[in-house]
């Protein structure tokens, strides 16, 4: 799960975004309401610590308004408005003040798993911060009782992806002399290493993957056209929730089916995707995703016969 000093910076940060201005007390009254305090208020030193953290985690500021009572609030809140990645972890771990009788409401608030692997992510972030390499122990799923799936190897961390509930490594893997996406829950060991390197002026994340679902990037595979037919409430589903970036739609039949194009590579992940949507979508085109999905279809179908 998430570390305790990244949920204490996110608690603060939610806290003082929706109840600001506040003074040490009276967060402290709020903080001590809090299922993850145990009961124990913050300590000054450690207050100041969390303001100086949160600052370099999203790029705000807290600041301390002495002119009316030495009350804290937040400088800059528009800053997160540019920061995917800061709201995401807002929204996913901020706990509502309401929460503060969760533990007689644990059987009624059900929350999903956090995936494995997030243990790691203090040492991911902080070699991303300063640029250095990362030494890794890494176990395949293949045969995972075989030796020979077990990789030590030196990565160079360029950026982090949450696809189906788990976390992803991007990086250059020294060893392999290529770019290379892992899972952060197959990871035995992993070490900060003091090696630097150059990320790459021209590399960026949202472009590395843009033309994808999921993590599995090949540059041998041609961006194509898909398009897919969307039967009944699939349709708005799609419509709250696009498949990919590029979608848009085109004909549609009130309550009866909507059809949506994208400009996508045809990857493992994209026709998992599809097949998760069981008879509610159909795929027009291109013909080769067709036939790899009846291919699957059919494979399902043989394991039931």
């Amino acid at each position: 799960m998430i570390s305790k000093t990244y949920y204490r910076y996110i608690w603060l940060l939610d806290t003082l975004l929706t109840s600001a201005p506040l003074t040490v007390d009276e967060i402290n009254m709020l903080w001590e309401d809090c299922p993850a305090s145990d009961g124990r208020p913050i300590p000054l030193r450690t207050f100041h610590e969390q303001r100086k953290g949160i600052k370099e985690m999203f790029g705000v500021e807290i600041v301390c308004d002495r002119s009316h009572g030495n009350v804290y609030y937040v400088k800059n809140p528009e800053v997160l408005d540019k920061q995917k990645v800061a709201k995401w972890l807002l929204h996913k771990y901020s706990i509502p003040q309401g929460f503060a009788t969760f533990n007689s409401m644990k059987d009624r608030v059900l929350l999903e798993e956090i995936p494995l692997g997030t243990a790691f992510l203090n040492f991911i972030i902080e070699a991303m911060q300063k640029n250095v390499e990362l030494l890794v122990d890494y176990q395949r799923y293949e045969n995972d009782q075989e030796e020979d799936n077990l990789h030590e190897f030196h990565i160079q961390p360029y950026a982090l992806k949450v696809f189906n509930r788990r976390w992803y490594l991007l990086g250059y893997i020294k060893e392999k002399l290529a770019l290379r996406t892992i899972a952060l829950d197959r990871i035995l060991y992993m070490k900060v290493l003091s090696t630097s390197f150059e990320l790459p002026e021209d590399f960026d994340a949202r472009k590395y993957f843009a033309n994808v679902v999921g993590i599995f990037v090949n540059n041998d595979l041609p961006v194509m056209k898909v398009m897919i037919r969307a039967y009944g409430t699939q349709a708005e589903y799609l419509r709250s929730t696009p498949l990919h970036k590029s979608q848009s739609e085109g004909r549609s039949k009130y309550c009866e089916f909507a059809e949506f194009t994208y400009r996508i590579c045809l990857t493992p992940e994209l026709v998992s995707q599809l097949l998760a949507m069981g008879e509610k979508i159909e795929v027009l085109e291109p013909e080769e995703l067709r036939k790899e999905m009846k291919k699957r279809i059919n494979n399902m179908i043989n394991l039931y016969k």
